[in-house]
């Protein structure tokens, strides 16, 4: 095998040649569709990642039921606001790329390593988000059992990557809840990080609440589809996805609040 790196080994080998950056003609844009409001929330024991369901085209909803959230290997989930053709495609590469590592060199990638990896893919895809078309700004969330820690990162469209404390929010909903939760983990009763799993968890749901209230590319739940956020919790013991009944009494009790 040339090399060591399994980036390398896909590219040398894929079928397609690489393609070069296009000139973009004036004339109609093609609108692809997004996926929207995605956030992720470190508490006492890790870190809750979730997303709304709703993926759009333009002010055209296409889909309510949109996978956003992805877990990625035993550690690490990765959530998806943007182009999820892309995105998707993207998971799907670091998950085979993380697997060969673990496979040919019998021991699981660093952290680092895998923080690197999800960078190159986006550099690699900045032709097609230059163009509007592919772009794609995840949440890449893990727990580090070195430090027995969740951590947070997100990235830019070209592939810098900033580890966030506490919290991390994108998509066209999280300008509405960004300072909200600022808010509450400067001055809140507690800092978020040191929050239990329960109130973390209706935090969450309520900012995905907020953000639906004010960017209509942004599902709030139906209770007449049972369309409920998407939420995986990444701790030292894994990764696992919360059910329904996790949030069903949350939005029971907003239900009957209104009433």
């Amino acid at each position: 095998m040339e090399g060591g790196d399994f980036l390398d080994l896909l590219q040398a080998r894929s079928p397609q040649p690489p393609v070069a950056p296009l000139a973009v003609a004036p004339g109609p844009v093609h609108e692809g569709v997004e996926g929207t409001t995605i956030l992720a929330l470190r508490y006492r024991d890790g870190v809750l990642v979730a997303g709304d369901r709703r993926a759009t085209m333009g002010n055209t909803v296409v889909y309510d039921r949109a996978d956003k959230v992805l877990s990625i290997d035993d550690d690490a989930v990765m959530a998806l606001s943007g182009s999820p053709a892309v995105a998707y495609e993207i998971a799907r590469t670091l998950e085979i790329s993380f697997q060969h590592f673990r496979r040919t060199q019998l021991q699981e990638l660093s952290l680092d390593g895998k923080l690197r990896s999800l960078s190159r893919l986006l550099r690699e895809n900045i032709s097609m988000a230059m163009q509007g078309i592919g772009a794609v700004i995840p949440i890449f969330s893990a727990f580090d059992q070195l430090q027995s820690v969740g951590k947070i990162y997100f990235y830019d469209l070209l592939g810098a990557q900033f580890e966030s404390v506490d919290f991390c929010t994108t998509g066209s909903g999280s300008p509405g809840i960004r300072g909200a939760l600022y808010y509450l983990d400067r001055w809140g009763e507690q800092p978020l990080a040191q929050l239990e799993e329960a109130d973390s968890l209706a935090l969450v749901l309520k900012m995905l609440e907020t953000a639906a209230e004010y960017d209509t590319a942004t599902g709030g739940f139906k209770a007449s589809a049972r369309i409920y956020p998407q939420i995986l919790r990444i701790t030292a013991n894994g990764i696992d996805a919360l059910p329904e009944e996790a949030m069903a009494p949350f939005y029971q009790a907003q239900t009957s609040r209104s009433t």
